[in-house]
C-alpha cells in the first residue's frame, strides 16, 4: 500500500470527538430531504400513517445500512474506493465488491451537481423573503417569481456558483478546520432556526390540526405506493449508499461505538424531519393551502403563506436560512468522498482536491441549470423508453435516487451481512449477544428485501 493510501491514523485526520462525528453525519443526513421533501411526501400520502411507516423503515432499513457503511469506512480507513479495495483483500472476498466504493464516489459527485442548483434556490429565496417580495403577493405572483427564476439561466448559474464556492471553501480547509468547525456552528444554528419556526407556527397557524394530521394514523389514506415512498425516503434521507458515511467513517476513532452513534444520528435526522413538518403544516392549514402540493410546497406554497401573515417576512427569511443551512451541511458531505479520493490517488493537496473536484461538479451542474430553460426540451437519453422525457436535472436525480443509492445500500448490506468475516464484526459494530444477532438478521434479510422492493418498484 502506498503512502498516499495509508489509513487516516494522524490525530488531525480524525474527528475530535464522537459528538463531532454525530454532528457531521447528522448534518449529511439533515438536508433538503428533511426540510423540502419529507413534508410534501407526507402531505401527498395522508399524514400520520405514512409517518408511522416511515419511522419503521428508518429502523429496519436506514439504521442497519448506516451502521454497516460507517463500520466499513472505519475498518478501511481510506476513501470509499481504496477502502473497498483493501477490504476485498483482507476479508478474502470477490473483487467485484470494489464497485461499492466507485458507486459511492460517482453517486456523491453526481448528486451534488444538481443538489447545488437547489441550494442556490435557497440563497435566492432568503433575499426574496427579507426584502418583502412575498408580502401581499397572490398565488400567481408567487408562482411567477419561481418561474422567472427557473427561466433565467444566468441567475441560476450565479447562485449555483456561489453555493458551490461555499462548499469548496469549507471542505478545502480540512476535517477539523473545515468540516468539523462548520457542522459545530451550522447544526446548532439549524436547530435554533427550526425551533423558532415551530414556535412561530404554534402561534400563527393551525397547530392542533397539523399535529393531528402528522401523528394520528389513518391507514385508509395509506396506499401501497405510499409505503414504498416511505421505504425509499428512509434510505434517501440518511445519505446511505453514496459513499458519504464511508468517507466520514474513515475519520472515526476506533473507540467510538458505531451502533449507539448510528441510532443517535437517526434520531437527530428524524427529529428534524418531524419538526419541519410541525413548522410547515400549521402555516399551510391556517392559510387554506394544500399539504400535498408536491415539490412546489417550499418554493411556491410556503412563500404564499408567509406573504399573508404578520411577521411573514422575518420568519420567511428564517425559514429559507434554515433550508440553506441544511443544504450546506449535506453538500459538504457529498464533496468529501471525491476530495478524499483525489487526495489519495492523485497525490493532490486537500485544498486543490476540493477546488478541482468542486469545479468539475460545478461544470456538470450547468446541465441542470440549463435544463430548466435553454435545454428544457433536451432529453439526453430520450431515445431509451425508460428515460423518455427526462431533462438533464431529472435524469441525474433519477440515476442517483432510484438506481445508484438503492443499489449502493443493497450492496453494502449484503457485503457487511454476508461477505465480511464474522469474527471481528461484533466489536467493529459495538453490539454483542442477542442485540448483535438481531442486527445481523435484519441486515442480512429484512434490509436487503426492503431495498430490493423499492428498487424494483422505482424501475417498474
Amino acid at each position: 500500500m502506498s503512502e498516499s493510501t495509508q489509513p487516516h491514523q494522524q490525530a488531525n485526520n480524525l474527528w475530535s470527538s464522537r459528538m463531532a462525528f454525530i454532528l457531521a453525519a447528522a448534518g449529511s443526513a439533515v438536508g433538503l430531504g428533511n426540510i423540502w421533501k419529507f413534508p410534501y411526501i407526507t402531505g401527498e400520502n395522508g399524514g400520520g400513517a405514512f409517518v408511522l411507516v416511515y419511522l419503521a423503515c428508518i429502523l429496519l432499513i436506514g439504521v442497519p445500512v448506516l451502521v454497516a457503511e460507517t463500520m466499513i469506512g472505519r475498518k478501511g480507513g481510506q476513501s470509499p474506493v481504496a477502502t473497498m479495495r483493501t477490504l476485498t483483500k483482507t476479508e478474502g472476498t470477490a473483487r467485484g465488491w470494489r464497485a461499492i466504493g466507485w458507486n459511492g464516489v460517482i453517486a456523491s459527485f453526481l448528486v451534488l451537481s444538481f443538489y447545488s442548483v437547489i441550494g442556490g434556490w435557497a440563497l435566492v429565496y432568503i433575499g426574496k423573503a427579507a426584502t418583502g417580495l412575498f408580502t401581499g403577493a397572490d398565488a400567481d405572483a408567487i408562482g411567477g417569481q419561481f418561474g422567472g427564476l427557473l427561466a433565467n439561466p444566468w441567475e441560476l448559474l450565479m447562485w449555483h456558483s456561489i453555493f458551490m464556492a461555499i462548499v469548496v471553501f469549507i471542505v478545502g480547509r480540512g476535517i477539523r478546520s473545515g468540516l468539523e468547525k462548520a457542522v459545530n456552528m451550522l447544526m446548532p444554528l439549524l436547530f435554533v432556526l427550526l425551533v423558532a419556526m415551530v414556535i412561530y407556527a404554534m402561534n400563527s397557524g393551525s397547530f392542533g390540526r397539523a399535529v393531528n394530521f402528522m401523528f394520528y394514523p389513518d391507514f385508509s389514506k395509506l396506499t401501497t405506493a405510499g409505503v414504498l415512498v416511505a421505504l425509499g425516503h428512509a434510505a434517501f434521507t440518511l445519505s446511505i449508499g453514496i459513499g458519504v458515511l464511508m468517507a466520514y467513517g474513515s475519520y472515526l476513532p476506533k473507540t467510538v461505538n458505531i451502533a449507539r452513534t448510528a441510532m443517535t444520528i437517526a434520531v437527530v435526522d428524524t427529529s428534524v424531519a418531524l419538526l419541519a413538518g410541525l413548522a410547515i403544516f400549521p402555516l399551510v392549514f391556517a392559510n387554506g393551502l394544500e399539504p400535498g402540493a408536491g415539490p412546489g410546497l417550499i418554493f411556491v406554497t410556503l412563500p404564499l403563506a408567509f406573504g399573508q401573515m404578520s411577521g411573514g417576512a422575518l420568519f420567511g427569511t428564517i425559514f429559507f436560512a434554515l433550508l440553506l443551512v441544511a443544504a450546506i451541511t449535506s453538500a459538504i458531505s457529498m464533496l468529501e468522498p471525491v476530495v478524499e479520493w483525489l487526495e489519495e490517488h492523485k497525490g493532490v493537496s486537500r485544498a486543490k482536491s476540493a477546488l478541482g473536484g468542486g469545479l468539475a461538479i460545478w461544470f456538470i451542474g450547468i446541465g441542470s441549470v440549463l435544463s430548466f430553460n435553454v435545454w428544457d426540451s433536451v432529453h439526453p437519453l430520450g431515445f431509451i423508453p425508460f428515460f423518455e422525457g427526462k431533462s438533464v436535472f431529472d435524469l441525474l436525480d433519477f440515476l442517483v435516487s432510484n438506481l445508484m443509492m438503492p443499489l449502493g445500500g443493497l450492496a453494502i448490506a449484503l457485503f457487511a451481512g454476508w461477505a465480511m468475516k464474522r469474527e471481528s464484526l461484533p466489536a467493529d459494530i459495538g453490539l454483542e449477544g442477542t442485540a448483535y444477532k438481531a442486527f445481523i438478521f435484519v441486515l442480512r434479510y429484512l434490509t436487503p428485501a426492503g431495498i430490493a422492493v423499492v428498487f424494483l418498484y422505482n424501475l417498474i
